[in-house]
């Protein structure tokens, strides 16, 4: 019996033993169903990948990191003693407190001078440039353009590694492109896309604007930056981003080489900008307005204002008229033509190509500094044939223009016209843009000083087209249409 239960774990044993000794030998005996391999790469990728690198390794040394302090202080109150009394220990809400600010810049000489934009420098107290070898070294400012957001730096340094500028003017939508700076206080860091478009404008960030929009990553702190091309120049500096969240969303802006290289080289020989100007105001062409005005394209801008004693008025531009061409460039649209004015030397004299009532004509004006000051508006008459037109101003109330309501509405006390006080909500003219407090003025490029006038222009309109409306918005002068819907 005994023997018996002895066999059972005997017979157990050699059972593990016989199984392991199977599984070891058929493991052996079977291909594993994978293998290893190396990738075959073409070589044209290899060296696509190795030409990014060495513009990386040529391109960082010039690249610094900026970091300026910032004081503010917040106005008194009349219960500043009683928090004082109740919270007598400090508890981060002091009346004074200092803000540091992050960014990027781009060596330009060898000998210290530095590129970057003017809000990451703006009202700084202490800044310091840091290099990619941790260097550091305490900056000075030489000059700020906050009209397209870009500043000079120096510091007290020689023999700096300098990038080579690229001509903005060439590039091409769809281009590779490097984006290098320091997001988020992260140094050196390197971001890859592409050129999304160039000339953007009305992106509400400065003044003069002809951005260049890409897809490489920008991110805050990525500010004063090169943007540069697949030769290693510098075609932009990194301005900003669209972003709803603060982060990188597919959007970035960087102002163009040209523009900063006009910028600086001002900013550090006189300290400040000097911009070309002509003495006009001027607007999008609409396919409204331009219907209006009896044109077949939209190419151009139409004149709002002219500044008295201005150049434009001087060379006897007016109010209604197109310009087509600045020194034989197309006009492409207001920003366009604004920043042509603006780069373009003091007392040069330039030809216009304009278009008043249907004919061309060309029109020498000599270019003047900007004023510092608001300049007078010269105000402008216009004639025309008054056809049998809608009134889709049906549904507006006008008073007349009193010096009261014009100090009341910020405009000179010599304007003449109607003033808006109601529009029927869901109107023609609410839809159109057409706001209470606007000033009409000109009724279809028929003058309009009073009430009277207003309702005589009014009584011929047929209800059945479109009218072309000049306002005075708060000073801003501009053409609107209002269209009867069929």
């Amino acid at each position: 019996m005994y023997k018996k239960f002895l066999l059972i774990p005997i017979l157990i044993l050699i059972s593990f033993l016989l199984g392991g000794l199977s599984y070891y030998f058929l493991s052996k005996s079977v291909t594993p169903p994978y293998h290893t391999f190396t990738p075959r790469v073409p070589p044209q990728i290899q060296e696509t990948s190795k030409a990014f690198s060495e513009i990386v390794t040529a391109v960082s040394p010039a690249v610094v990191n900026i970091s300026s302090t910032k004081t503010f202080r917040r106005q008194p109150s009349p219960f500043d003693d009683l928090f004082d009394f109740l919270y007598p220990f400090p508890d981060g809400r002091s009346r004074r407190w200092k803000e540091q600010s992050l960014g990027s810049g781009v060596i330009i000489t060898h000998d210290g001078y530095i590129v970057t934009n003017n809000h990451v420098i703006e009202r700084a107290e202490d800044i310091k440039v840091i290099f990619i070898d941790k260097k550091v070294y305490k900056a000075k400012i030489v000059g700020t353009d906050p009209k397209t957001d870009i500043a000079v730096i120096k510091i007290d340094a020689n023999n700096l590694p300098v990038l080579q500028w690229g001509d903005s003017d060439s590039l091409q939508v769809g281009e590779f492109v490097l984006a290098i700076g320091n997001p988020f206080g992260l140094s050196n860091t390197v971001t890859m896309g592409i050129v999304s478009a160039i000339g953007r404008t009305d992106v509400g960030i400065a003044d003069y604007e002809n951005f260049i929009q890409t897809d490489a990553a920008i991110n805050p702190g990525n500010s004063g930056g090169p943007l540069v091309n697949m030769k290693g120049e510098v075609i932009g500096i990194n301005t900003a981003i669209f972003s709803k969240t603060g982060g990188y969303q597919g959007i970035g802006f960087a102002v163009p080489s040209n523009m900063v290289k006009n910028v600086i080289d001002q900013l550090i020989k006189k300290g400040k900008v000097i911009r070309g100007w002509i003495g006009v105001t001027i607007q999008e062409l609409t396919p409204e307005i331009a219907e209006k005005f009896g044109l077949k394209s939209y190419d151009g801008v139409i004149i709002t204002d002219v500044a008295k004693g201005g150049p434009a008025h001087n060379a006897g531009l007016g109010r209604g008229d197109i310009i087509l061409e600045f020194n034989g460039k197309k006009v492409k649209d207001a920003s366009f033509l604004r920043n042509l004015v603006a780069q373009t030397e003091i007392n040069q004299q330039v030809k216009l190509k304009i278009l008043r009532n249907g004919q061309e004509m060309t029109v020498v004006v000599t270019v003047r500094e900007l004023p510092s000051k608001d300049i007078q508006m010269v105000p402008s008459s216009s004639t025309g044939d008054l056809d049998q037109r809608a009134n889709p101003l049906f549904e507006v109330s006008v008073i007349d223009l009193n010096p009261v309501i014009a100090k009341q509405l910020g405009v000179d006390l010599n304007e003449k016209g109607v003033v808006v006080t109601k529009i029927q909500p869901g109107s023609v003219a609410e839809e159109s843009g057409l706001r209470k407090g606007d000033i009409i003025q000109e009724i279809d490029r028929f003058k309009v000083t009073n009430l009277s006038d207003y309702n005589k222009i009014l009584s011929q309109v047929a209800r059945s087209s479109t009218i072309l409306l000049f306002i005075n918005r708060s000073g801003k002068k501009f053409y609107i249409t209002l269209s009867q819907p069929s």
